[in-house]
């Protein structure tokens, strides 16, 4: 598992890694393309300066839907966090937005995972489906990220889906 001092930032790498692996370009859980090129020259004349912030936040509610309809209401999951949370990753994207979203997809397919997979743990069980990870208040520990970095790279490589989610405390 890579160690990182800022579980916040990891989180946010995690929820990019995804976000970009999810679109339709590559393993196509939700029919978006943000990420790719083309996406720029539609975004551009609306959004000149936060381009990058408008695919971020196009994929990623592209993502909570599909999460959202694979899980029980109430659950959290890297899609939909508590309210301060999200507020957190928002402020985190907002100081780093350009730079991690460019990484991002000039990673490439095969890359992007190898990426999550450098995130994760090495004991993730093949699971399929909704995943429990236990309360919420755990997601902010390194551990738990590494967790949902591996059960969702596990699940690009095998080609089926998981959802990791967390409960209320």
């Amino acid at each position: 598992m890579t160690m990182q001092s800022d579980p916040l930032s990891d989180l946010l790498k995690v929820r990019l890694l995804v976000g970009y692996l999810g679109e339709i370009d590559q393993f196509g859980w939700w029919k978006t393309s943000f990420y790719q090129s083309a996406s720029q020259a539609f975004l551009a004349p609306i959004f000149p300066r936060t381009g990058h912030v408008a695919k971020y936040h196009g994929v990623a509610e592209a993502a909570r839907l599909v999460h959202d309809e694979s899980l029980s209401a109430g659950s959290y999951h890297l899609f939909r966090l508590p309210e301060e949370l999200e507020h957190d990753l928002h402020t985190a994207l907002a100081e780093a937005a350009d730079q991690a979203i460019r990484e991002v997809s000039l990673h490439g397919k095969d890359a992007a995972v190898e990426e999550l997979r450098a995130m994760s743990e090495e004991s993730i069980s093949p699971l399929d489906g909704p995943i429990s990870l236990g309360q919420i208040s755990a997601l902010r520990a390194s551990h738990s990220i590494a967790q949902v970095a591996g059960i969702y790279a596990d699940a690009f490589q095998r080609g089926n889906k998981a959802f990791p989610y967390f409960s209320r405390a």
